[in-house]
């Protein structure tokens, strides 16, 4: 008798995101309900190479593992609507760096608190105690999968 497939909702892929369209759903929500309804789930990935201090095109192409031009329309989209400014490079007389703006500042002070609002409430339902089990647990399988590089993998699976 063959075995019967897991239902799709118990595997832990399906599951992780479940949890993760759920949390976008809900912060671009309020973002929108902020004034931050021109913000995309995509430009978070990027918003995220930005942090603190800038970076060049090239780095951004590199961090989210898409092409020059899809990089450079992101860029435009986000310096159009305020976001982000291009300013010469302070060490590369021909560059570009890429700096939020004080609106990019405040939607990145609005996306964290909505986090924070959102995490809460997680932990009310599972207990802080667990959810930060979790959080521990997930950061040491990234960890150890990562070679140590939390960061390396932050992009999006386009």
């Amino acid at each position: 008798m063959p075995k019967t497939p897991r239902r799709h909702q118990d595997d832990l892929a399906s599951l992780f995101s479940l949890a993760f369209s759920s949390l976008s759903q809900e912060l671009h929500q309020r973002l929108n309900e902020l004034g931050f309804g021109d913000i995309r789930p995509m430009h978070g990935f990027l918003f995220q190479g930005l942090i603190p201090d800038g970076a060049t095109a090239k780095t951004l192409v590199d961090l989210l593992g898409i092409s020059k031009q899809a990089v450079s329309q992101m860029l435009d989209y986000l310096e159009d609507r305020g976001y982000v400014l291009r300013k010469p490079h302070p060490s590369d007389g021909r560059g570009k760096l890429v700096v939020l703006t004080e609106r990019g500042w405040a939607l990145i002070k609005a996306k964290e608190g909505i986090y924070t609002k959102i995490e809460h409430r997680w932990g009310e339902i599972i207990g802080p105690d667990h959810l930060n089990m979790i959080r521990s647990d997930l950061k040491q399988i990234i960890h150890s999968i990562s070679e140590g590089d939390l960061s390396q993998k932050l992009r999006p699976t386009w």
